[in-house]
């Protein structure tokens, strides 16, 4: 049973596409003060059909078709305003590559830019959240812990949810007679067609030969494992749903997946590497007009399985950060003027491209820390020396997802955060992935909010 649907996505796209074609007819329309001939809409179409395929790709860049949280909602206008700029731009400069269709429509552009910024919010803001959609699936959630209460809450407060939980069972406060209960209830009424259970808590391994027999007297039922579950909506792991065998069965990939990731690491890191050198005489000169200090530092940072390795960076601080910060748990080092600008454009990083062609890096993996905070994260956090399995990277799921993340200080709390995303990287690494965190990292630094 899916209890979260793809059909939202599928049908964002249909309509996307169809609002595409519909501006496209209304700035037509528009532009000549009449009802577009046959003959005028379809000379546009076609070469506009070519840019719709584009356009796409970039509302996917953009994240436009990721889940519709309460957040992404509160930014929808501003990311649909900015994503057809760039759309826009992209037309302009595809018409004045390829003179071939005859079109150098600079007014319809403009045109086409407010009409369809108009129509895909009208579309995705007014239309799209009230379209009719399937009875909501009726479950139970039983499991507890700050995990199961997010979960439960997230599913109250999303009214796009496709599923609702019927019953909340907290297993630390409800003994196993009222689990068993529960249970029996599912049984009996049809309407309650899931359980969501955490199978690592013991109550629940105790109801497990009632739920078993819950199964047969149900016309729909199933059973979900709360973990995944809880994945598939925050897009991170659950660290109290967890356990070492959940660690041990996510330690290796496939070879393929390795030997590829490896060569793509050799093959980017040169290029990237050859290319950032043009940067490097400015960004010398920009260090040591600002303060006379250092050009680069050099670091000493825990790498796959817990092993040291040296990184080289551009300097963007007072002085270079070891990690040891006392009991006051921030470093008393400060960022630069030229550092705090090198943070953003993420250009203080160039100089780790040679850790990534010497394997110490990747391209893509956890965020390498400093030994003295991993240290202590390891023995306030547990399994947190999991995100050392692989090999930490110059960008990250982490670094997109969890923008909270302490700079240059200890935090416990947002560490854990931080480490439930690298364990969902652990569980889920593949290229696509990757190619995925890199475009989106592109896209941060693109819009200056990388740091």
């Amino acid at each position: 049973m899916a209890l979260v649907q793809r059909r939202e996505y599928i049908l964002l796209l249909a309509g996307d596409i169809i609002v595409f074609v519909a501006s496209l007819w209304a700035t037509l329309a528009l532009r000549y003060l009449s009802f577009p001939s046959k003959e005028l809409f379809m000379r546009h179409l076609v070469p506009f059909s070519i840019l719709f395929v584009g356009w796409v790709v970039v509302f996917f860049v953009a994240g436009l078709y990721g889940r519709h949280t309460r957040l992404f909602r509160s930014r929808l206008a501003a990311n649909i305003l900015y994503t057809q700029i760039v759309n826009v731009f992209l037309a302009a400069l595809f018409f004045f590559l390829i003179p071939a269709f005859g079109l150098a429509p600079k007014t319809i552009l403009a045109l086409y830019l407010l009409v369809s910024f108009v129509l895909i919010f009208l579309w995705r803001v007014v239309m799209f959240p009230r379209l009719p959609r399937s009875p909501k699936l009726k479950g139970v959630l039983i499991a507890s812990g700050r995990d199961a209460v997010a979960l439960q809450e997230e599913i109250r407060n999303d009214t796009h949810a496709t599923f609702s939980f019927e019953y909340v069972v907290d297993t630390s406060q409800a003994p196993t007679h009222e689990i068993i209960q529960k249970v029996c209830r599912v049984a009996e009424e049809d309407d309650v067609t899931f359980l969501v259970v955490d199978f690592s808590d013991a109550a629940v391994s105790a109801a497990l030969p009632i739920i078993y027999d819950a199964a047969f007297k149900k016309r729909s039922f199933a059973l979900i494992e709360a973990a995944e579950l809880y994945e598939e909506l925050f897009e991170r792991v659950p660290l109290s749903f967890i356990d070492y065998e959940w660690v041990l069965s996510n330690v290796t990939a496939s070879r393929v997946y390795d030997v590829l990731k490896r060569f793509i690491d050799i093959a980017g890191a040169t290029v990237l590497g050859l290319i950032s050198l043009i940067f490097y005489p400015f960004i010398a000169l920009a260090i040591k007009l600002d303060d006379g200090g250092p050009i680069f530092i050099r670091q000493r940072r825990v790498g796959r399985f817990q092993r040291a390795v040296a990184i080289v960076k551009f300097r963007s601080m007072s002085g270079n950060d070891d990690g040891d910060y006392g009991e006051a748990g921030k470093t008393l080092l400060s960022v630069t003027r030229v550092g705090k600008w090198l943070r953003v454009s993420r250009l203080d990083e160039l100089p780790q491209l040679w850790n990534v062609f010497k394997g110490d890096l990747s391209l893509v993996g956890p965020r390498p820390e400093l030994p003295a905070l991993a240290n202590l994260y390891n023995a306030r956090i547990p399994y947190y020396n999991a995100r050392h399995l692989i090999a930490p990277g110059l960008m990250g799921w982490a670094q997109l997802k969890h923008d909270r993340h302490p700079h240059h200080g200890t935090d416990i709390s947002e560490t854990k955060e931080k480490l439930s995303y690298d364990l969902y990287y652990l569980e889920h690494r593949s290229l696509l992935l990757d190619l995925f965190i890199l475009v989106q990292t592109v896209r941060l630094v693109l819009t200056a909010k990388g740091s």
